[in-house]
């Protein structure tokens, strides 16, 4: 029964520490101590070093979406330089084409006159040609029809004279 009394008194006894109540001063105490270490480290240290981290990237932030907006401003600049220039150039080929098809317009003019002025030379030298072939054609034929009427006359059986077949020829080539 010895052993069942001394079972009783532990188990009757202190307990757990946390919960004894004459030792809750003391627990309050370093409690309220602990809490007081607690604060005050992250207070002088913690808090500092995370508001300095935050602040830093928030100045970082703000600083990028500044470099950003200027850069945004710096590429809107330089595309408006550029669409300039574009339409510069472009209108300064079209006065280079137009000068250009200006020229090539008055060189074919003159390459046409020249070469109507060369066509006009040549047909008045062909209808020059032609009208001497012409009267050299109808000499030749008058030739041959003297020709053949006097040697038709003397076929048959009569003398021709010359003056006569001709004043009949020519009288003939006259219509």
């Amino acid at each position: 029964m010895a052993t069942e009394t001394s079972s009783a008194a532990d188990a009757a006894g202190p307990g757990m520490p946390q919960l004894n109540i004459d030792t809750f001063g003391n627990q309050i105490f370093w409690l309220v101590i602990a809490l007081l270490a607690i604060y005050f480290v992250l207070s002088r240290v913690a808090l500092p070093r995370i508001a300095a981290i935050l602040a830093e990237r928030q100045g970082t932030i703000t600083n990028d979406i500044a470099a950003a907006e200027d850069l945004k401003a710096k590429a809107e600049a330089a595309e408006a330089a550029y669409e300039k220039a574009l339409a510069d150039a472009r209108a300064e080929a079209q006065r280079i084409a137009g000068e250009t098809k200006a020229a090539i317009q008055a060189d074919l003019d003159v390459a046409i006159e020249k070469a109507d002025a060369e066509i006009a030379a040549k047909a008045a030298e062909s209808e020059k040609a032609i009208a001497e072939i012409r009267a050299g054609a109808q000499e030749a034929v008058k030739e041959v029809a003297k020709d053949a009427a006097q040697d038709i006359v003397a076929l048959m059986g009569g003398k021709a004279d010359a003056k006569a077949i001709t004043a009949a020829v020519n009288a003939r080539m006259k219509g």
